[in-house]
């Protein structure tokens, strides 16, 4: 107190009682901060600044004035504000003048606000020498001895009530002294300002540590592990982009390097954006800058020079390959220009690695795979679908077939169908659809053989395999190198592309849909690709299925050990299983007639079978069994029409001499035959059967194809126009019977 004491040195003239209160004040036991060595420190820093000042008395008058009241709990400015009426109130009474007790009271007013960080000094909006020289001796304490400095710090919190409120108030104030300017004057900043950012910055650790606060700095790791990882993405998809072709077809001389050279750019670039995201230097921003501008570059250029489409010119994978690679590359400069502008604006000083900044950096390369995974990918493919597809036609509605009576006229000749015929047709609920070499489907109008739409794509040069499925409404149709496309069989439109897993699968039956895997899984799948359920019959099985409208059964056979064969019943929406059933023998050629499941049984060491047995698929339970005659040796076909399932075979022994078939219609509510025609027709020849129980082959006659026609009224056979080819098969599609022509299909009146 007497040191305190002695530096009053008579500011005021016969002022002893003065300084006496005011050392009362600051000594006061009741107050817990702004004591008396607080008030050593400013007035020792005053007395090296004092100089600088252009009224000293003032100022040291306002330095002894300005915590002369302090309240627990209250504000630095409600502080300042209390202190400069109490120098407007004491100073009268010593003589003082008017002018100058006002300069002392605005001069304390001012050390309400010292957090904020101060005018820059090279381009002051006014210059208060006085001001300025006071608040740099205030702010002395900031550069204290660090010990003096810890105690002062916890006085000040103990000092301001609720614990937790203090500490992040006064966190934020720390942090926001350390982003501008600690000391008005140059001289201040010479000599205080090195040591108060360490004792700033120990005190900011120490706050950091005591707050709870696991989410501090999410944000900047956020952004420097997306400038890494998405750099890196970009280098993998660019490399990817090396391998695909820029147009399809793939000109010859079609060079890949600008795709390596951007791999390579992206690679180095992705530890370059990493550093410029920690630093806040001029250069890292103009580093993060450049790498920005020449991803954004090398996006304008790539979208400019994309392939333009034509029936015989398509988009290939590469396109959309390179432009995610520069999309990519374009987020990873954006976000390490964010994260050095961030940094030196408002982050200049993070705490140690929290949860935050951890999970930030577990999620960000997590992000950046499913955004390869589920968005580039997925993006990708669908603009290659949709380049490199065309539809032409405007369909009408569709016409209705007139059924085939097979009386030796031709209904309708299509146009040229070139490379394909009658033998791959499938019928529809709006037409006839065939597919045609170089990636091409049309739909015919089955009253009149008209074009309905042609689905043709740039990027397929094999002939797709087709199936209708949806109930008729849809063209399920697989292209080479594209995987499943789902059309609709009205206008020709594409509805959906299966999944890209889906591409080696292959159709076990059309209508309800079911695919199969080679390694022995069964899918129950919507005509989208979206899969319901999987069936897996384990390793080392061979499976076969077959469905009607409610249920799945399979047939499994065991290859690496002697268990014998297992039939299942599975629940078509759900895959659910319904029953099992073993059996030594291997069930065979499995058709689905009124609801039932009708399979040959195994005769023996011979092809044909010893019996046909119709199993109810809810239950598992055998409704008929109708013994196969022991003279029969074909191949006993098996057909379903109607409620009928027709059989073809051959009487007698399965040789070249044998000349007769013998078709029967079995009754498969029953199990009785329902009629039975044998026919002077060779049992080698390719028959399709129509929907009202018909048998229909071709052969060729003296001159013209002759149609063998078996059915329930008996056998005949009926000469075709010329022009007709007997060595293709024919289709039936309902009871229209499609046959091929010279590069045309041609459907019998």
């Amino acid at each position: 107190m007497v040191e305190l004491r002695a530096r009053w040195d008579d500011l005021v003239p016969a002022s002893a009682p003065l300084a006496d209160e005011l050392v009362t004040r600051y000594v006061d036991r009741t107050r817990r901060a702004y004591r008396d060595q607080y008030l050593t420190i400013v007035l020792t820093a005053l007395d090296s600044l004092i100089q600088l000042s252009t009224d000293p008395t003032s100022v040291r008058l306002a330095a002894w004035f300005h915590r002369a009241v302090h309240e627990p709990g209250g504000t630095p400015a409600e502080d300042a504000e209390a202190s400069a009426r109490l120098a407007e109130r004491l100073l009268p009474q010593y003589g003082v003048p008017p002018v100058r007790i006002a300069e002392v009271a605005r001069l304390v007013r001012l050390t309400g606000d010292l957090a904020a960080p101060p005018p820059d000094s090279y381009a002051p909006p006014r210059r208060d020498a006085n001001g300025d020289v006071l608040l740099d001796a205030v702010n002395a304490v900031l550069a204290a001895d660090p010990s003096r400095y810890a105690v002062h710090t916890a006085e000040v919190r103990r000092d301001a009530g609720d614990r937790r409120a203090a500490l992040e108030h006064r966190y934020d104030e720390v942090r926001e002294l350390l982003d501008g300017h600690l000391y008005r004057t140059q001289l201040a900043r010479q000599r205080l300002s090195p040591v108060a950012r360490v004792n700033l910055e120990a005190e900011l650790a120490e706050l950091d540590s005591e707050l709870p606060a696991p989410w501090r700095g999410w944000q900047q790791a956020a952004l420097t592990a997306t400038a890494l990882f998405t750099g890196i993405a970009a280098a993998m998809v660019a490399i990817a982009a090396a391998g695909a072709s820029w147009r399809t077809p793939a000109e010859p001389d079609e060079t890949g390097w600008p795709t390596v050279a951007l791999a390579v750019f992206s690679f180095f670039s992705a530890p370059l954006l990493f550093r410029c995201a920690r630093s806040a230097s001029q250069r890292a921003r103009l580093v993060a800058g450049t790498v920005l501008a020449t991803a954004v570059t090398g996006l304008l250029i790539a979208w400019a020079q994309a392939p333009r489409t034509n029936p015989g010119v398509g988009v290939g994978l590469r396109v959309p390959l390179l432009i995610s690679a520069l999309v990519l590359l374009t987020l990873a400069g954006s976000a390490a220009l964010v994260a050095s502008l961030l940094r030196t604006r408002t982050a200049r000083f993070l705490p140690a690695r929290n949860l935050g900044q951890q999970l930030a950096w577990l999620a960000v390369p997590a992000t950046v795979a499913l955004v390869l995974l589920l968005i580039v990918q997925p993006l990708s493919r669908s603009y290659v679908l949709r380049s490199n597809e065309r539809v032409e036609g405007a369909p009408g509605e569709a016409g209705n077939a007139v059924p085939s009576v097979l009386d030796g006229g031709v209904a309708w000749v299509s146009n040229s169908v070139s490379g394909s015929g009658a033998d791959e047709a499938i019928g529809t609920r709006y037409g006839v659809a065939i597919p045609r070499p170089s990636g091409v489907v049309e739909m015919l109008d089955a009253a009149t053989g008209a074009l309905r739409w042609r689905y043709s794509r740039t990027d397929s040069d094999e002939k797709p395999v087709i199936a209708a499925t949806g109930n008729g409404e849809y063209v399920l149709a697989q292209f080479a190198d594209v995987g499943y496309l789902l059309l609709d069989a009205n206008t020709g439109r594409r509805k959906d592309a299966w999944p890209g897993r889906t591409r080696d699968n292959y159709i076990l039956q059309a209508q309800p849909l079911l695919t199969a895997e080679r390694d022995g899984k069964v899918h129950g799948v919507d005509p989208s690709g979206h899969e319901r359920w999987t069936y897996d019959s384990g390793d080392c099985t061979d499976t076969g299925a077959i469905a009607t409208a409610e249920t799945v059964l399979t047939f499994v056979s065991h290859t690496c050990d002697d268990r014998p064969d297992e039939l299942t019943a599975l629940d078509v929406g759900s895959g659910k299983q319904l029953w099992t059933r073993t059996s030594t023998d291997t069930y065979r050629r499995p058709v689905v007639v009124a609801g039932l499941v009708v399979v040959a049984e195994p005769g023996g060491d011979g092809d044909v079978p010893a019996a046909l047995t119709a199993i109810e698929p809810r239950t598992g339970d055998v409704r008929w069994s109708w013994q196969v005659p022991k003279t029969w040796a074909c191949r006993t076909l098996l057909n379903a029409a109607g409620k009928y399932l027709i059989v073809v075979d051959c009487p007698g022994p399965s040789s070249a001499e044998n000349r007769r078939t013998v078709v029967t219609a079995i009754d498969a509510n029953t199990g009785l035959t329902a009629w039975q025609t044998h026919a002077p027709v060779s049992p080698r020849m390719k028959v399709t059967v129509t929907a009202d129980g018909r048998v229909v082959s071709l052969s060729r006659g003296s001159s013209t194809c002759v149609a063998n026609v078996i059915g329930r009224t008996g056998f005949r056979q009926v000469r075709l126009p010329a022009g007709i080819n007997c060595a293709r098969d024919p289709r039936a599609v309902g009871n229209l019977v499609l046959t091929s022509g010279r590069d045309t299909v041609i459907a019998l009146r």
